[in-house]
C-alpha cells in the first residue's frame, strides 16, 4: 500500500464544527436514524469525520450517489488524489480501505477495464449449478458440527465461513486456508490496531495460492486469470483476487445473517420457516434495501472543484458512498415495505463502472440463498435463543452485520448425506 508524496488544499469542510463523526457505537444501534438526521441537517451530502477526525463527505442521496458513481471523470477512484494524506498517520486503522493498491479496485479508465474485464471473464466461467452444489455441501458440513447440540451462533459457526469457503474453492484454495482468511478479513475490514497485520496475512496467503496455481493450473478462477489474454502479472492477480475474496466474503456473510435474522423476527416469513421457500428470495431482497451489508463504501475523490447536493466540493476531497442511506432516501421510496417487493434498484452493489463486477452479485445470491435454504431445511424449528432486542450489531460503519446470532433448535445426530460426500 502506498500514499502520495504531495498534497492539495484541505477539504472544504475541514473546520466545519457540525460534521458528524462517522465512527463510534451509535452506528451499532440505529444507523438509519443517524442518516436521516444528517440528511435533515445537511441535505443529500453531509460533512463527516473518519477515525482520527479526518474530514470527508458522505453521499446520502440516491440521485447524488447515481451521479457520483456514474461520473468517473469528475469523481475518480484513485486515492492518491486525496488532499488529506498529510494528516494520515502511518498506523491509521483505515489504511487497508484507503491506501492505494495496484488492484482493479483503485484502477481507472482503460486499466480498470483491463483488470475488471479479466476478473469478469474468469468469474463468468463458474458453473452456477456446481457452485450451488458446493455451497450445499459446505452448508451441510457446517451444520453437522453443531446440529447435535441444539444451539449455535449462526454468525461465527455458519454465515461467516460459508462465503469464503465457497469463493476460495472457486479460486483453487484449500478449506484450511479459507478458514484462516475468514478471521483475518474480518479484522482488516473492521479497522483497529490489528488491521494492517491482518491484511498483510491475507495478501500473503493469496500470493501463495497464485504461485501454486502458476505451477499447477486447474479449473479455477486463479488459473483462468493466469492464462487470460490481459496478461496480468502475479502481483496484479494477487491484488485482484484479494478484492474478489474480500467482496465475496464479508458482505455475503452479513447478507446471510441479516436474512436469517429477518426471517426469525418477522411474521411475514413464517411460511419459509415451516417448509416453504418462496419467501426466501423476498427476504434476501428486503435485506438489501433495509439492512444492506455494505452500509458505506470508500470512496471517490473529486478531480476538480465542484458542487454536489448543495455542498462545495474541492479538488481532492473524499466522498464516501452512503449505500444504505441512499437505499432509504425518501425521495425515491415513499412506501419502503411496498417499494422493496420485487424491486432490485437498490444501491447495495454500488453503481457505475466500479460497481460490483459482473457476475459477482449473481454468484453472491446463489451462495446466500443456498445457505439460507439448507439451514431451514435441516433445522426447520429454528428460533432465536435471545430476545431480538438483545442482538448486537458489529461495531462498523462500513458493514452491517450481527456480532452473533444465537439460535436454538431440536438436536439431531444424523449427518446430512451431502456432507459425507466431501
Amino acid at each position: 500500500m502506498t500514499t502520495p508524496q504531495h498534497f492539495s488544499r484541505p477539504p472544504a469542510h475541514a473546520a466545519t464544527p457540525r460534521a458528524t463523526a462517522l465512527h463510534g457505537p451509535k452506528f451499532q444501534h440505529n444507523p438509519g436514524q443517524l442518516y436521516r438526521d444528517m440528511r435533515r441537517q445537511h441535505g443529500p451530502v453531509a460533512p463527516v469525520l473518519l477515525d482520527g477526525d479526518i474530514p470527508a463527505w458522505l453521499v446520502l442521496g440516491y440521485r447524488e450517489l447515481l451521479h457520483v458513481t456514474g461520473s468517473p471523470q469528475l469523481y475518480a477512484r484513485d486515492p492518491r488524489r486525496w488532499n488529506a494524506w498529510d494528516r494520515i498517520p502511518p498506523d491509521w486503522p483505515l489504511l487497508p480501505l484507503f491506501a492505494y493498491q495496484p488492484s482493479m479496485l483503485f484502477a481507472e479508465g482503460q486499466e480498470h477495464r483491463r483488470r475488471a474485464g479479466a476478473v469478469s471473464d474468469a468469474l463468468s466461467q463458474i458453473d452456477p449449478f456446481e457452485l450451488r452444489l458446493d455451497c450445499e455441501r459446505i452448508a451441510d458440513r457446517l451444520i453437522d458440527t453443531f446440529a447435535g447440540t441444539g444451539e449455535a451462533d449462526l454468525t461465527a459457526q455458519y454465515a461467516a465461513p460459508i462465503p469464503l469457503l465457497a469463493v476460495a474453492k472457486t479460486c483453487g484454495m484449500s478449506d484450511a486456508g479459507a478458514t484462516t482468511l475468514v478471521r483475518d478479513m474480518g479484522i482488516a475490514f473492521d479497522g483497529g490496531p490489528d488491521a494492517l497485520e491482518a491484511f498483510a496475512r491475507v495478501r500473503g496467503a493469496v500470493a501463495q495460492l497464485v504461485d501454486s496455481r502458476r505451477a499447477h493450473p486447474g479449473p479455477d478462477v486463479t488459473s483462468r486469470l493466469l492464462g487470460h489474454p490481459a496478461a496480468l502479472t502475479n502481483d496484479e492477480i494477487v491484488n485482484d483476487i484479494v478484492v474478489v475474496m474480500n467482496a465475496g466474503q464479508l458482505p455475503t456473510s452479513a447478507w446471510i445473517g441479516n436474512t436469517v435474522r429477518l426471517m426469525l423476527t418477522d411474521d411475514r416469513f413464517a411460511l419459509a420457516l415451516s417448509g416453504g421457500r418462496n419467501s426466501i428470495g423476498e427476504a434476501l431482497n428486503e435485506v438489501l434495501w433495509e439492512d444492506t451489508p455494505t452500509q458505506n463504501m470508500a470512496g471517490r475523490f473529486a478531480t476538480r472543484d465542484t458542487s454536489l447536493g448543495g455542498q462545495r466540493i474541492r479538488a481532492g476531497d473524499l466522498l464516501i458512498l452512503g449505500l444504505a442511506a441512499a437505499n432509504a432516501d425518501a425521495g425515491i421510496r415513499q412506501n419502503p415495505c411496498a417499494d422493496s417487493v420485487g424491486n432490485r434498484a437498490h444501491m447495495s452493489f454500488s453503481h457505475g463502472e466500479h460497481r460490483c463486477v459482473y457476475p459477482a452479485p449473481e454468484l453472491a445470491e446463489i451462495i446466500a440463498r443456498t445457505a439460507v435454504e439448507v439451514l431451514l431445511d435441516r433445522l426447520p424449528d429454528l428460533t432465536l435463543a435471545v430476545s431480538p432486542d438483545a442482538l448486537v450489531w458489529r461495531p462498523s460503519v462500513w458493514m452491517r452485520g450481527l456480532s452473533a446470532l444465537p439460535v436454538q433448535f431440536t438436536p439431531t445426530s444424523a449427518p446430512s448425506p451431502a456432507s459425507t460426500e466431501l
